[in-house]
């Protein structure tokens, strides 16, 4: 939190090129220019630019610049939890369209999410925990939302509710 948002940005690479040289000095322009990509990418309000220590930044903007590092790392597995807590509504959107766009990429993506519409809008399967047991996994679509809560809360779906999985 201390940490500037361009700070931020780099903590995964703040060792390897264009980030720093071979004797490892920072290379701050190329740092600031990351970081301006970054902001204007996500929409990130940063009104003190990529000097802006992420302490002062709201919760949601504080949000987009982990996420916005960590898709940017281009990682072939991306795990995600809350990705979108706090956020306003076109902000979640953009996050969504991004996570789609990663898993259309080729990653595997883990969504951990408490929102079940996010889940049932992002997710090619989901796996439903139980008492720290899985309690089954679905497709897309084989679920309705309600059916997913029942299971959650530790009970089974009805013989007649099933789908023909």
């Amino acid at each position: 939190m201390e940490f500037t948002v361009a700070e931020n940005f780099i903590l995964k690479n703040y060792d390897k090129r264009p980030f720093s040289s071979r004797s490892g000095f920072l290379n701050y322009p190329a740092i600031f220019s990351h970081a301006k990509e970054l902001i204007s990418q996500y929409d990130i309000r940063a009104g003190g630019g990529p000097d802006m220590p992420v302490k002062h930044m709201s919760g949601g903007n504080q949000q987009k610049v982990i996420i916005a590092r960590e898709i940017s790392l281009s990682p072939e597995v991306l795990v995600i939890a809350q990705p979108t807590r706090g956020l306003d509504v076109g902000a979640i959107e953009y996050i969504r369209k991004r996570i789609v766009a990663e898993r259309d990429a080729g990653k595997a993506v883990l969504l951990v999410s408490f929102e079940l519409d996010e889940i049932m809008n992002l997710c090619d399967r989901i796996v439903i925990l139980s008492r720290g047991e899985i309690a089954g996994i679905f497709r897309e679509n084989e679920l309705e939302e309600h059916q997913i809560g029942v299971m959650m809360a530790g009970s089974k779906i009805e013989d007649n509710e099933r789908f023909d999985l």
